[in-house]
């Protein structure tokens, strides 16, 4: 996908997000908005919103002199996700389909995400899950994700956020045991998730877990590491969580299956969807 203007607020938005988390010294704060609002004036639109976001925040990181100012934001959100687990577990278990339940708590989770708002608390975590329960997803959509993952041999479940991959295990739970792998980030970025949110919400206890060599958001695979390539190409059902994968792999023709919420009016207009949709996207691929 490619960058619209109404992509450059958000940008700028993200950026002073992040400084406030590290520093509430304002020169600093000047400093670094200044080298971003350069940098963007010189950007190129047809990369993807998540390539020149990396780039704002590599400012934001090199003038603030911190690599990850969202660690006790994440810790803070596998910790509130946590607290919902046995509730939620009950629920998939108790259900006529564990595995539509736990599909629609997976795309539930897509609300933590720091990129869209900077608080996301318990309650509006609970109001999406509730939503997400009753939420008129085409029962076609459903019946095919449920043949492509049981027929599966290699699935691949690129993760979005920290306090998502909790939601995330629960679907992991219902997928065939020993053929998943879920990769998350190299490096920080925002509240995406890297190992140490993947292992807190027990993901490697289910499953593989590996990282993509890359801190950019959404899934760059150019800037992936060759072992994370050679597994997103052998894999045969590929689950991208979230809007950043959205942008960065939605041209590509393979066995794409996106778990989102369209929470951006400029990735809603892009799909054709109301914002505040919540999407299951079938792969392009014939």
């Amino acid at each position: 996908m490619k960058t619209y203007f109404d992509c450059i607020p958000c940008f700028v938005r993200q950026a002073l997000d992040a400084l406030r988390f590290v520093t509430d010294d304002e020169n600093v704060q000047e400093h670094a908005l200044r080298e971003a609002l350069r940098l963007i004036g010189g950007l190129d639109l047809k990369r993807t919103p998540p390539e020149i976001a990396n780039d704002v925040h590599a400012i934001v990181r090199k003038v603030s002199g911190s690599d990850d100012p969202y660690v006790d934001a994440k810790r803070k959100q596998n910790e509130t996700a946590l607290a919902f687990v046995p509730e939620l577990r009950e629920l998939v278990q108790a259900s006529d389909d564990p595995l539509e339940t736990a599909l629609r708590l997976a795309i539930a989770g897509n609300i933590v995400d720091f990129g869209f708002a900077s608080v996301v608390d318990e309650e509006r975590i609970r109001g999406t899950i509730e939503r997400a329960m009753e939420y008129p997803f085409a029962a076609d959509s459903i019946r095919r994700f449920r043949h492509a993952a049981m027929n599966a041999e290699a699935i691949l479940y690129l993760a979005d956020n920290a306090g998502e991959v909790v939601f995330d295990r629960l679907l992991v739970e219902q997928l065939p045991r020993g053929r998943v792998t879920v990769a998350v980030k190299g490096g920080p970025f925002l509240n995406d998730a890297l190992m140490a949110d993947a292992r807190m919400a027990g993901l490697d206890e289910v499953c593989k877990v590996v990282d993509n060599g890359s801190r950019v958001p959404g899934t760059v695979l150019s800037t992936c590491s060759d072992e994370f390539r050679q597994k997103f190409e052998a894999a045969d059902l590929i689950i991208a969580k979230g809007q950043a994968n959205y942008e960065t792999l939605s041209e590509m023709d393979a066995p794409l299956w996106f778990l989102l919420q369209a929470k951006c009016p400029v990735i809603a207009d892009d799909i054709g969807v109301e914002t505040g949709t919540m999407l299951i996207l079938e792969p392009r691929m014939a």
